[in-house]
């Protein structure tokens, strides 16, 4: 049985929808990811020797390691790529190549472009600068590119598309709502600046397996 390291609120809610969504029994084990420089339980030594990044998500049980606890997969877009293909009858990855690519390329946009740079420079400002002074340039900075970011979002699913990538719902949805929330949490005003990405979000939240992990995560896309 998969195990999955989350916590609340982060990239790994994704990944806890989507194991909801496969629809097989799991575990989940709170490592939180909360602190005002790092994580307070990502930052442990404990966690660090099992996953050396010192991140969240991770899954147990799946085959390789990555310099930390054996059968260890970690990163958001790996998860949620190995266990859509794990269990293709769950529909969350477009079955022809060209579809599977734009999850990707969704999935590398967000997880690079959106979080790794534009939410740590607001988030985690000291990961860029070494001198606390800076930080309210970088915060500045995240936050220009988050405006950016989530224009370009707005604009692609304003297109006519019924789902992040078109045609279906997939793996890229429940990761798209990751982000939608984490715009309300910086002061955004998501449904007057967003509405079509708003419009989305709802769809995806009124989901069953979407509603379960919300409630079990404490939380909610206002």
């Amino acid at each position: 049985m998969h195990r999955l390291f989350y916590s609340p609120g982060t990239c790994s809610l994704a990944t806890h929808i989507v194991l909801e969504e496969v629809g097989l029994p799991y575990q989940v084990e709170l490592v939180s990811a909360s602190g005002l420089y790092e994580g307070e339980m990502t930052s442990t030594a404990e966690w660090k020797a099992a996953n050396p990044k010192a991140r969240v998500p991770a899954l147990s049980d799946v085959a390789g390691r990555i310099g930390g606890r054996a059968d260890l997969l970690t990163e958001a877009p790996a998860i949620l790529f190995y266990l859509a293909r794990l269990h293709p009858s769950a529909g969350l990855l477009p079955s022809e190549p060209a579809g599977e690519a734009r999850c990707l390329e969704w999935m590398n946009f967000l997880s690079s472009s959106v979080h790794a740079t534009a939410f740590s420079q607001i988030w985690r400002p000291l990961r860029f600068v070494n001198d606390e002074k800076d930080t309210l340039a970088v915060r500045a900075k995240g936050k220009q590119r988050v405006s950016e970011q989530y224009a370009y979002i707005e604009n692609l699913v304003a297109d006519g598309r019924d789902w992040a990538v078109p045609g279906s719902y997939s793996i890229v949805d429940p990761y798209l709502l990751v982000f939608f929330r984490w715009g309300r949490r910086i002061g955004l005003d998501m449904a007057s600046l967003y509405p079509t990405w708003t419009r989305l979000t709802t769809r995806v939240a009124a989901r069953p397996a979407v509603q379960r992990v919300l409630e079990h995560e404490g939380i909610n896309i206002d």
